[in-house]
């Protein structure tokens, strides 16, 4: 993948964010060595290597599954929107 001004045009907009033209060429090189690096991992010889699932010894803890409907919880969380309505956070439309 060539890591180009398009590929940066496209992130950004994709990220809803802006780069300054002098931080441009610094996130190319950047984000050349994080796709070179991605790309030395599928060299790597794991054929030998068992897979693992879980790094918790004796599997994962398991807990009852409650939903619980509180107004107190909910108006908690809304205060710190900046919009909601009808106990729903409002966002800005993202999608043209």
């Amino acid at each position: 993948m060539i890591v180009d001004d398009k590929l940066i045009a496209k992130l950004e907009k994709l990220s809803s964010l802006k780069v300054r033209e002098e931080n441009k060429e610094k996130i190319k090189s950047d984000i050349s060595q994080m796709l070179e690096f991605v790309n030395n991992l599928n060299e790597v010889d794991v054929s030998n290597v068992e897979a693992i699932s879980s790094t918790i010894g004796g599997g994962t803890p398991f807990r009852e599954d409650i939903a619980v409907s509180s107004k107190e919880i909910s108006d908690d969380i809304l205060k710190n929107a900046p919009k909601s309505e009808d106990n729903y956070f409002v966002v800005p439309k993202i999608i043209e």
